[in-house]
């Protein structure tokens, strides 16, 4: 038997859980999601005193997981969307016109748990998954869209260029939950 979705999304949470704020079944639009996270970095620079700040930045990452039995493209399409429709405004902007001042960088990302390993065409898609915004000629900062998925099946993964860094932590999970399954049989 392989790895269930159960299994690899609480591996995953817990090695997000080192740097982000996890809340499981959280809820976004009419879509309640098996676990959302959220990480924030202030970066500040001084002179002589905290009263003269030369310069601050913000930069976010907003998580949504996901479990699925398939990924076909209306599943991506309906990401995109999301993405556009409410993460960008709800935890980006939050209602306003503009991201709070010093507002840098907001990564939007899915991570999909998938049991089945989609077809070419929907593979080649999550590889073209791009969505980015602007804020005020940038100087706002802008928000970025990554897509990761994880076949469960092909014990695989995909993802768009602003993910391919989760790579190496999907396929290390693989391998973490199958070195678990083989201490319990021996």
């Amino acid at each position: 038997m392989g790895t269930t979705s159960d299994a690899y999304l609480q591996e995953l949470l817990n090695r997000y859980r080192a740097n982000f704020d996890i809340t499981e079944n959280y809820a976004l639009g009419e879509r309640i999601y098996p676990a959302y996270a959220r990480f924030f970095s202030l970066g500040e620079k001084y002179v002589l005193k905290k009263e003269a700040k030369l310069w601050a930045i913000r930069a976010y990452e907003h998580v949504l997981f996901i479990k699925t039995d398939s990924i076909d493209e209306n599943l991506i399409a309906d990401l995109r969307k999301t993405m556009e429709e409410q993460m960008e405004p709800r935890l980006v902007r939050q209602g306003e016109k503009y991201p709070e001042k010093d507002h840098m960088c907001s990564y939007l990302s899915f991570v999909i748990i998938s049991d089945t390993t989609p077809g070419p065409e929907v593979i080649k898609a999550i590889r073209r998954f791009n969505f980015d915004k602007g804020y005020l000629f940038n100087f706002r900062g802008h928000s970025e869209g990554k897509l990761g998925c994880v076949f469960l099946d092909s014990r695989s993964c995909a993802t768009n260029s602003g993910a391919k860094e989760l790579k190496p932590l999907f396929t290390n999970i693989f391998k973490s939950l199958n070195e678990d399954k083989e201490e319990k049989v021996s």
